[in-house]
């Protein structure tokens, strides 16, 4: 039955980006030629103010010519009627004004204007001034009056002035802008089909395969037949597809695992349910042996009670193990010796037959945990230490023993289990906590650690195998907490 909590809105697959959004193709197409327009815009103006620089230089250049003819001419005498006009038809100005030999000299048909728009000194114009006067003329509507210019003379002449009219500068700079505009747009289109094609192929297309690839194994994560093809490219997008190959590849085997684990699971703990009522039942007959009279029934009875018990706590432990989640602990003030005692007289410690107990927790030490579950981590701890001693022994000379203390350490609470016996393989400690994989003793499933470990967890504290000369030390810090 479906959760009715569960948003399925967030476990659908991916779909495809709806055609009405712009791309990433599309972006970058917008981006190239906005950039591009935009240092269009920085190179235009400084163009056309030296296109506006050039043009009055043109001008002076026809003005020189003009001055140089003034001062040839006499300054008593005049020009032959006509060259004035001429002149300054050439020269495409109202007035040339020069000084020459310290006298001023005019050449004008009419009066020199007392008004001037503007007066513009080319000796000693900056591009900051120059910019400046360039973009007034094209966005000032037209005022009618002239401009005066200034710029250096050629020959004897000190200087040499115009005074010219705005108008025709005004549109020479229009039709300069317009070209040049028309030249922006040819060669920024040109550059953004070209950034867009270069970049389309080496970058944009590939990174589309990508999201595909990623949306197609999105809808079947479990076949690595979806798992993208990397290519030999060297690049970044090359590692990408590398790691993606290997990340969709691993995932896909780790789904197909977990999947049957899960199956798995569910078939085993329906199985021990059943089975270990089973062996409860073999358990309450196996009793009776004990009262038979037959020798040999009861010297082997204890054995195989001793067998049930062992797959009976095996049973336990996996229905413990498959439930889908620990509780949180219930913490409260556990006077933590007795709870040690009352473990060691779950396991028949004060009567063992091989092993010899000893409960060094101090009695008025006490941990804030659930006494519940720190019962049940200490069970799966000595359970594991009584077997290994029992079935390996201990050191040469020694009793087998296991030993539990307890004390502070800092901010938390450490215990102890300790035992003379083996220690753990070398084969076993890489994955000592983890279920099914971290079996010490021969047979064992490796659940009782991993359920130790994940009860530990819950409380905020570790668990580790400390390294120790003889046996096995295992440790448990709790952190205090305040009552």
């Amino acid at each position: 039955m479906q959760d009715p909590n569960l948003d399925t809105n967030a476990l659908s697959v991916s779909v495809p980006r709806s055609l009405t959004r712009p791309g990433l193709s599309a972006k970058l197409l917008m981006l190239t030629v906005l950039f591009v327009m935009l240092a269009e815009v920085l190179i235009y103006l400084p163009s056309v103010a030296n296109f506006r620089r050039n043009w009055l230089n043109d001008r002076l250049a026809a003005a020189q010519i003009a001055v140089l003819v003034l001062e040839g001419v006499p300054a008593d005498g005049g020009l032959p009627e006509g060259s004035e006009a001429r002149l300054l038809a050439g020269v495409g100005a109202r007035a040339i004004a020069a000084r020459v030999g310290g006298a001023r000299r005019l050449l004008s048909l009419d009066t020199m204007p007392q008004e001037v728009a503007l007066t513009v000194d080319l000796r000693q114009l900056d591009w900051v001034t120059a910019i400046s006067d360039a973009v007034q003329v094209l966005v000032a509507p037209p005022h009618g009056m002239p401009i005066r210019v200034l710029g250096e003379a050629v020959g004897g002449a000190d200087f040499v002035e115009m005074v010219i009219d705005e108008g025709p500068l005004r549109r020479a700079m229009l039709k300069f802008s317009a070209n040049l505009l028309l030249v922006s747009l040819l060669i920024s289109g040109l550059t953004a089909v070209l950034v867009y094609v270069a970049l389309n192929g080496l970058i944009v297309g590939p990174i589309r395969q990508l999201a595909a690839n990623v949306m197609e194994f999105e809808a079947d994560p479990e076949n690595p037949h979806r798992a993208i093809t990397p290519t030999q490219r060297a690049d970044e997008i090359g590692e990408a597809e590398r790691a993606l190959a290997r990340m969709q590849r691993t995932l896909a085997g780790e789904l197909r695992t977990k999947k049957h684990l899960a199956e798995l699971g569910l078939a085993v703990s329906k199985i021990n349910h059943d089975l270990r009522n089973m062996l409860a039942a073999a358990q309450l007959m196996s009793d009776r042996l004990t009262e038979t009279r037959d020798p040999k029934i009861r010297r082997f009875a204890p054995r195989l009670i001793a067998t049930l018990d062992r797959a009976i706590a095996f049973c336990q432990a996996t229905l413990a193990y498959g439930r889908a989640a620990e509780a949180m602990p219930d913490l409260r003030d556990v006077a933590l010796r007795q709870l040690v005692a009352d473990s060691g007289e779950l396991l028949g410690l004060a009567e063992h037959p091989v092993v010899a107990f000893a409960n060094d927790v101090p009695a008025e030490l006490s941990l804030p945990c659930d006494p519940d579950q720190m019962a049940r981590v200490l069970l799966n701890l000595m359970r594991n230490s009584v077997q290994a001693l029992t079935e390996a022994g201990a050191e040469a000379g020694r009793r087998p023993t296991l030993t539990v203390t307890a004390g502070r350490e800092a901010a938390d609470i450490v215990l102890r289990v300790v035992d003379n016996g083996p220690g753990v393989p070398d084969r076993a400690r890489a994955n000592l906590f983890q279920a099914f994989r971290g079996s010490v003793s021969p047979g064992g499933a490796g659940l009782g650690l991993a359920i130790a470990a994940e009860l530990v967890r819950l409380h905020g504290g570790t668990i580790a195998l400390e390294p120790s000369q003889v046996g096995a030390v295992f440790k448990v810090a709790l952190p205090l907490r305040a009552a």
